[in-house]
């Protein structure tokens, strides 16, 4: 008897359906976490009187960065996000040469945080850019006019 191949888990990423796909986040969000995923163990080098106090700051501020990637990809208003992304890498940033400065990382480890920092922020930046030429958000239709293609309610 010949034996079957199992059958798959769950769809693949082609046959998921299209509201559960991320729309727009793609390269920031990969970006941040390969951030994230480098500066986790980066941390636990610096030492332990930092570890928790700069270190903690670093590693929350790059979560938070991931998770306002995740929220601004299913938000039809994604731009108070993405400005609060912003916020965020520029706090990093700041933080990032302080800990260079007090010599917790040396001049590799600086630049490699400072150049994923601001290709997360130029990915940021585009996606901003992009929304806003969409034209979203959309203004709200004034009143008294239905929206284009708008069917009319009557009860």
């Amino acid at each position: 008897m010949p034996a079957h191949p199992p059958e798959p888990l769950a769809p693949a990423a082609s046959q998921a359906p299209a509201n559960t796909r991320p729309r727009n986040s793609g390269q920031a969000l990969e970006k941040a976490m390969l951030y994230l995923t480098w500066l986790t163990p980066t941390l636990e080098n610096f030492p332990k009187s930092q570890r928790f106090l700069l270190g903690d700051r670093l590693q929350t501020l790059a979560m938070d960065v991931v998770e306002l990637v995740v929220e601004a990809t299913y938000d039809n208003d994604p731009l108070p996000l993405l400005r609060q992304v912003n916020l965020a890498l520029e706090k990093q940033r700041m933080f990032v040469r302080l800990a260079y400065n007090l010599e917790h990382l040396d001049a590799r480890r600086y630049e490699f945080a400072a150049r994923h920092l601001d290709t997360i922020g130029q990915s940021v930046g585009a996606w901003g850019k992009a929304t806003k030429l969409r034209g979203m958000p959309r203004q709200p239709v004034a009143s008294g006019s239905a929206a284009p293609g708008a069917a009319a309610h009557t009860s």
